[in-house]
Formats: C-alpha cells, sequence, structure tokens
C-alpha cells in the first residue's frame, strides 16, 4: 500500500515539473494578441475618420468633463475603441482599472445587472487626482457595449441610474441600432453616429499595418480588403490577419483574400443569373445544388445576386419583384429555413421575371 501511495505521489509531482518547464512557452503564446486588438487605437489622436467625435472628446478631455454618450453605427468603425482610449487619456494605466467598468449588453443585459452590477459601482466615489500628479476627472465611466441588445426593462431602469449617479459616474452606450434604444435614454445622451470608413482610410491603416508586420501583398489584395469588408476596418484587418497566416512567407494576393472571405467567384454568380435568363429550371436546379454543395454561404450569395440585378438590363418593374423576393429570402434564412430551398426559389422567381422581358 506504501508503495503504491509513493508511486501516486512520484506520478502526481510529475505534471508539476512539466507546469513549470511550459511557463515560458505559454507566456510566449499569451503574447500572441489578434492585430484587432494589437492595432487598437491607443488615443484618441489616432482614431480614423471620426472627426466631429474626436473633436468633442479632445474638448471635454482638455476640461476634464463628459456628458452621457450614445455612440452608433455600423460595426468596425471605431466605436467601442475611441472610448475607451479616451478613458486611458483620462484616468491614466494606473486608475483605468478602478474607474471604468465595461459590460458588453449582448451577455450581461438583464435589470438584476443595472441593479446590481452598475448601481453598486455608480454610487462609489472617486478623488480627482492621478498618481502621476495629472488632474483627474471626479467621476468615472460605465461603458454599456452592445447596449441596443438590452432588455426594455433594463434600459429603463438604467435612466434612473443616469440621473441619480450624475455626479460620480459618466455612461457610455455604444450600439448599432439607435432606434432600439428608448427614447427617455437618447434624451440623456449626446448622441455621436460613427460612418462606415472611407476607402482610401482604410487602405491607409492596412498599409501601415503590412509596414509594422512586414508583408508581402499586392495592390489588388489590399483594394480587394477594402472593397469586401465594406467600411467595417475590425473585419478586414482580421481577414488580413487570416491572410498572413495562410500564406506564411508568400505573397497575398487578392485571390488569397477572396477564399479567406468566402466570396462566390463572379463567373459562377454570372453563371447562375445566365441559367435564370436563358436556361432550363432543370439546369437551374443543378446549378444552385452545386453552389450550396461547395459551401458557400446563402447569405453571401443573395448579397451577390442582389449586387448583379441591380446592374442588370432589365425593367425597375422587374427589379422591384425579385428585390421583393430576395428580402423574403433573406427573412427566410436568418430564421434559419433550408438554404437550398430558398436559393432555388429566389432564382425560379428571376428566371420568371427575365422571362417577361
Amino acid at each position: 500500500m506504501q508503495a503504491f501511495l509513493k508511486g501516486a505521489t512520484i506520478q502526481s509531482s510529475r505534471p508539476q515539473k512539466d507546469k513549470v518547464t511550459a511557463g515560458p512557452s505559454a507566456e510566449k503564446k499569451a503574447k500572441a494578441v489578434p492585430w484587432v486588438e494589437k492595432y487598437r487605437p491607443k488615443c484618441v489622436d489616432e482614431v480614423a475618420f471620426q472627426d466631429e467625435v474626436v473633436a468633442v472628446l479632445k474638448k471635454s478631455l482638455e476640461g476634464a468633463d463628459l456628458p452621457n454618450l450614445l455612440f452608433y453605427g455600423p460595426p468596425g468603425t471605431g466605436k467601442t475603441s475611441t472610448i475607451l482610449a479616451a478613458a486611458r487619456e483620462l484616468y491614466g494605466p494606473e486608475l483605468y482599472r478602478q474607474r471604468v467598468l465595461e459590460l458588453n449588453a449582448s451577455d450581461e443585459r438583464g435589470i438584476q445587472v443595472i441593479r446590481e452590477k452598475v448601481k453598486n459601482f455608480a454610487q462609489l466615489t472617486v478623488a480627482g487626482t492621478r498618481p502621476d500628479g495629472k488632474p483627474c476627472p471626479p467621476f468615472k465611466i460605465i461603458i454599456l457595449d452592445e447596449a441596443d441588445s438590452m432588455t426594455a426593462p433594463a434600459q429603463a431602469a438604467l435612466r434612473r441610474t443616469m440621473e441619480k449617479e450624475s455626479r460620480s459616474t459618466r455612461f457610455c452606450l455604444i450600439c448599432n441600432y439607435i432606434s432600439r434604444i428608448i427614447e427617455p435614454l437618447t434624451s440623456r445622451c449626446s448622441k455621436f453616429r460613427f460612418k462606415p470608413l472611407a476607402s482610401q482610410i482604410q487602405k491607409e491603416r492596412l498599409l501601415e499595418i503590412c509596414d509594422k508586420e512586414k508583408l508581402k501583398y499586392t495592390k489588388e489584395s489590399i483594394a480587394a480588403l477594402v472593397q469586401l469588408s465594406e467600411g467595417d476596418l475590425r473585419k478586414a484587418i482580421t481577414f488580413l490577419q487570416s491572410a498572413a497566416r495562410l500564406n506564411a512567407d508568400k505573397e497575398i494576393t487578392d485571390q488569397a483574400i477572396i477564399e479567406i472571405v468566402g466570396v462566390v467567384p463572379s463567373k459562377m454568380i454570372d453563371n447562375l443569373l445566365q441559367i435564370c435568363f436563358r436556361g432550363t429550371f432543370e439546369k437551374l436546379e443543378v446549378a444552385v445544388r452545386n453552389m450550396v454543395n461547395e459551401g458557400y454561404a446563402a447569405t453571401q450569395i443573395l448579397s451577390q445576386l442582389h449586387d448583379c440585378i441591380l446592374e442588370k438590363d432589365i425593367t425597375d418593374k422587374q427589379k422591384s419583384a425579385i428585390s421583393e423576393k430576395m428580402a423574403v429570402v433573406g427573412k427566410c434564412l436568418a430564421d434559419g429555413a433550408d438554404e437550398y430551398l430558398q436559393m432555388l426559389s429566389l432564382c425560379s422567381v428571376i428566371m420568371q421575371q427575365a422571362g417577361q422581358s
């Protein structure tokens, strides 16, 4: 029995040695952060293309006074990055964690969170000095990311907290759709719309990352990234990192970007439309089945078909009928309907409209 116990102690001691030896390599792996976080703006001046917001925040930082804020706009335009950069400038690295509470309202969005976490944090009073001697505002910041996912009762509970704790706390609500925020909350905040980033701004930031990471790339690949990200810089940077990992030391081409993004090749879309306009229903069934079987997302096919239909030489009445069907198909796909059947029904409508011309 003692021998058995000794054996058990020897075995249990080995993993500890392994853990000790694995320590440095684990630390190295931890340092490999996504490029989205690595190149996130560290100060307000680094925020790209949102001049009005940056100007207002700079004035607020100079006077150490900040209203309640509501940032809204498409994803990947710098909403969260802007307020985090402003908070770092206000409080410095030492006080940042004590003074800023960041909640993702998609995960923690119930009324209980507002009553407990937010209310308790808001009630704490703070001093107006920083360890480095710089002036510091006598308030904390609560960031509620994706606030449009909050339940209506939670939003209603938040408005009283915003008023009651206005001396010690400022709120920053971040959302994609301002229409989903109740009116009493929007009236208590300064609203700022974040625009989709211009192509030139995206291109400059992507080229800057390419130079810092010493990547080999073509002009066409950067143009493809800008076009396919549709003003979402976060998406563009993620695609760039994926392409860099996939190609290693090779040159990043536009074809590699297209494969990573999952875009349907233009030849396949043109072929599908050609069958819709001049082919038979049997051929259409085969073409749609092949496209779905190859793993292309139905939503991506839908988006590309929409762009092509708008450019087609057909009447506005035909375009509107096809677009209406596209809207119905998009809703069905969002509800989890069968991709093949939905795409086939859409293509049959396109075929029907094409037969009338």
